[in-house]
């Protein structure tokens, strides 16, 4: 509870740098995460985003030159979440520290804290009336030279209109082409029932990209092109 509160603090201190959602702007949860909307019952007027938190806690990802992964994502995630917030959406994200939501998974007898952890995140996207799923997530190669951001789609039409439309943003950011991917192996994507896709921001592996990546006002700059993509997908679909 301490650690929820203590983020759900500093988050809120950062939303209030940004612009404000008009009086009649559709009903917003407060500051959360899963755990606390779930007994929330809380009912949206517009379409609920769900944004995944990639790792945490003991889960650190991948890694580059002492960049953490996790790290990475919550970051970028936050600004995520704030951006789209200010522009009156509904938002819930579902790490707001440094923690494993494997530890929030009391319901699933594995021995696999990876299951228990994978098993958590698609548990909320059922509990909640969620519309989309967007898992921020940071990419590596053991090629030095592959950078650029990368967005993978589920084997469904909404999927990667949703993709495409945060790989077309990102490419505008990162000066790429890069094209979007069917994320066939991805438990997530698999297994997630609402439109979903997975965003890999960028190459931690790169130099130049692990230096956009660690940047605060990089970081802000992914976030919103991310955002963007995002609101482009539910103004078309």
């Amino acid at each position: 509870m301490y650690k929820l509160l203590t983020a759900s603090v500093a988050l809120l201190i950062s939303f209030h740098c940004l612009p404000t959602p008009s009086q009649n702007s559709p009903s917003m949860l407060p500051v959360t995460d899963g755990d606390a909307y779930r007994s929330s019952h809380h009912a949206f007027a517009a379409p609920v985003i769900l944004l995944d938190v990639g790792h945490g806690g003991i889960d650190g990802g991948t890694s580059a030159q002492g960049v953490l992964e996790k790290d990475i994502n919550l970051a970028i995630s936050q600004k995520v979440y704030l951006l789209l917030r200010s522009k009156g959406y509904a938002v819930i994200i579902n790490r707001l520290g440094d923690y494993a939501l494997s530890d929030e998974n009391r319901w699933l007898k594995s021995r696999s804290r990876h299951t228990r952890d994978l098993a958590q995140r698609k548990s909320l996207s059922e509990e909640v009336s969620t519309d989309i799923v967007v898992s921020i997530h940071a990419n590596w190669s053991p090629r030095s030279g592959a950078h650029g951001p990368v967005v993978l789609h589920q084997k469904e039409g909404r999927s990667y209109l949703l993709a495409q439309s945060i790989q077309d943003a990102m490419n505008k950011l990162f000066g790429t082409e890069h094209g979007v991917v069917w994320g066939k192996p991805f438990y997530l994507l698999n297994y997630v029932k609402q439109p979903a896709v997975i965003v890999e921001t960028g190459f931690l592996s790169n130099a130049e990209d692990r230096a956009r990546m660690s940047d605060p006002a990089e970081q802000k700059r992914i976030a919103q092109s991310i955002a963007n993509g995002i609101i482009y997908y539910l103004s078309v679909v």
